[in-house]
């Protein structure tokens, strides 16, 4: 029963991600050539809703589905993995029109390219798998 809740609600954010065009290679596109502003400001409004519900959830000491405190480790303070960490991201997304999110809803809504997309997504996670204990972290 409670992994139907997860369904669902997977099933709702990738309504909400067709709906809000999060998933539109067009928005995509623009958002990189600065065209518009629709999925800066989707991504910020996103942002800042992450930072308030992480404060909440801290102050509060919630429990998870589980009622285990949910801990939210402090991350280690290194800019070179953020900055290379992005730069792959941010590429990988510009050349695939996507980031993880709405590969799956565009696959959902019938794109049939997307399933390369899908399949190298997987892929470069399996090889991260394979490597991480010997990536700079």
């Amino acid at each position: 029963m409670r992994k139907l809740v997860f369904v669902i609600v997977g099933v709702f954010f990738g309504i909400l991600m067709y709906k809000s065009e999060a998933a539109s290679w067009f928005r995509i596109y623009e958002m990189f050539n600065f065209q518009s502003f629709h999925m800066f400001g989707l991504m910020g409004s996103a942002l800042a809703t992450g930072i308030i519900l992480i404060q909440f959830i801290k102050r509060k000491s919630l429990k998870d589905i589980n009622n285990q405190p949910i801990v939210i480790a402090d991350k280690e303070k290194s800019m070179s993995r953020y900055i290379i960490g992005g730069l792959i991201f941010g590429l990988g997304w510009a050349l695939a029109g996507a980031c993880p999110g709405p590969i799956f809803v565009l696959t959902g809504a019938g794109y049939a390219p997307m399933l390369v997309v899908l399949a190298s997504a997987l892929i470069g996670t399996w090889i991260y798998g394979l490597m991480k204990d010997r990536l700079p972290h």
